[in-house]
């Protein structure tokens, strides 16, 4: 029977995800330095000036919605430590199904899609980020990745929407908006679209104003960050690793911001200037390949910086098993570095953040990662596409799902083709490598 099927296949997932729950739980009662010197206090502030109302004043450095998080908390009987993991393990599991809910789009109707989120819940930065440090970086990871999601079906306002929830809760998010920008660019997205972005922003700021907080705080919190941290790198294994260490901070930043910047306009400018069509593969490359070089490229990025590329190299590998290598190289440069935050070297250091030799071979073997993933996006421009619907690669991935799987009597969901406006698989054209054109049987 149906269910019987539906049950068998949900067993070792259902599984899994318990394992990978008893996991973090493992080290729940781990205090961080981070969880020590901010979230804790601002746990206290929140619940000694009156829950939501202590929103009212400055006493964090971290957004609101967040924050809102945290005062919910203070209502509940769970202590602040336990609350606020679970909080971030919770997520994890948001981020593991809309990595579920991507893959499928290649390898739907097999058991590839339900690995990928096992292995994206069993990474050892994802797992310590939630389980041990307790650090939020899977929510705005879980909006980010389930943006590109709904960018993937062609739902580009419901993707700016979680665009915007991402960038609400860290500004990290904006590591993902080149991708936006090569989207509209290819007609992908409508340009309109993108201001879901910025409103979802403002609506998320909208409980904080009710109970007092002032406008100009709010809008200012990501420039008081930026301009929290002047090392050229916190130990994030970036290129910034294999500068000397009394490089002049002061002159490189704005440089390496400029770099920066004017590389990734001019990937954008390259994706949106070629002739070639966008497909899922090419866009889930991207994807990746933007979350990975931006912060390899910005200055002063932490260890933590990484999160997005490490979960959408894994992505690329499921849609591109080549790539296998680099999801590894990219979560042992980071899994090293976060253990020096967390268990720190005995001894001490010559200078805060001061590059080492250590640090200068992960970043090495970051560059690596970046490399081989651009190199690996450019050569997916250079494949013929062999099908007229931009949306999806092949016509087995359009195919609607089989009537096997649907029970009787019920209707089975429309394709992802129909969805996003692309002529049915059996009534759409093909296009061979030289252009010529078939008729779909």
């Amino acid at each position: 029977m149906p269910w019987q099927r539906r049950v068998r296949q949900a067993g070792p997932m259902a599984v899994a995800v318990l394992a990978a729950v008893a996991v973090r739980i493992v080290v729940l009662g781990f205090e961080s330095g981070d969880y020590q010197h901010f979230i804790k206090p601002w746990y206290d502030f929140i619940a000694t000036h009156g829950g939501f109302a202590a929103l009212a004043h400055r006493f964090s450095d971290y957004n609101v919605p967040y924050l809102y998080l945290l005062a919910l908390l203070t209502y509940l009987p769970v202590p602040a430590l336990v609350g606020v993991k679970i909080i971030s393990v919770a997520f994890d599991l948001v981020l593991a199904y809309f990595v579920h809910r991507i893959v499928a789009l290649r390898h739907g109707g097999s058991r590839l899609p339900s690995l990928a989120a096992v292995v994206v819940l069993f990474l050892p930065t994802v797992a310590v980020n939630s389980g041990m440090w307790g650090q939020a970086d899977a929510i705005y990871a879980a909006f980010g990745v389930g943006g590109v999601y709904f960018v993937l079906r062609r739902r580009p306002w419901l993707a700016g929407a979680f665009f915007g929830l991402s960038l609400a809760f860290k500004l990290q998010a904006v590591f993902l908006f080149p991708l936006l920008l090569a989207l509209v660019l290819k007609k992908w997205m409508p340009w309109r679209t993108l201001l879901a972005v910025p409103a979802t922003v403002a609506l998320a700021a909208v409980p904080a104003l009710a109970v007092g907080a002032p406008l100009g705080e709010l809008l200012s919190v990501y420039v008081h960050q930026t301009a929290e941290y002047t090392a050229l790198t916190l130990n994030a294994p970036s290129i910034y690793q294999f500068l000397p260490a009394d490089a002049d901070a002061a002159v490189i930043r704005p440089l390496g911001v400029g770099v920066a910047g004017v590389v990734v306009l001019g990937l954008c400018l390259a994706v949106g200037l070629s002739r070639e069509r966008l497909t899922v593969p090419r866009v889930v490359l991207m994807a990746a390949a933007t979350a990975l070089l931006v912060p390899f490229l910005l200055p002063s990025m932490h260890e933590r910086y990484f999160y997005v590329a490490e979960v959408l190299t894994v992505v690329a590998a499921f849609h591109r098993p080549r790539l296998w290598y680099v999801p590894v190289l990219v979560q042992v440069a980071s899994s090293l570095a976060y253990l020096h935050v967390l268990l720190p070297p005995s001894g001490p250091r010559s200078a805060e953040f001061a590059p080492t030799a250590e640090f200068r071979v992960l970043a090495a073997l970051m560059a690596v990662a970046c490399a081989s993933l651009l190199w690996a996006t450019f050569q997916e421009f250079r494949r013929p596409v062999t099908q007229a619907c931009p949306g999806l690669e092949s016509p087995s991935e359009a195919a609607p799902p089989s009537s096997s799987a649907v029970e009787p009597g019920a209707t089975a969901d429309p394709s992802p083709v129909r969805r996003s406006g692309c002529t049915p698989p059996a009534a759409r054209c093909r296009t061979g490598r030289r252009g010529t054109r078939q008729r779909g049987r």
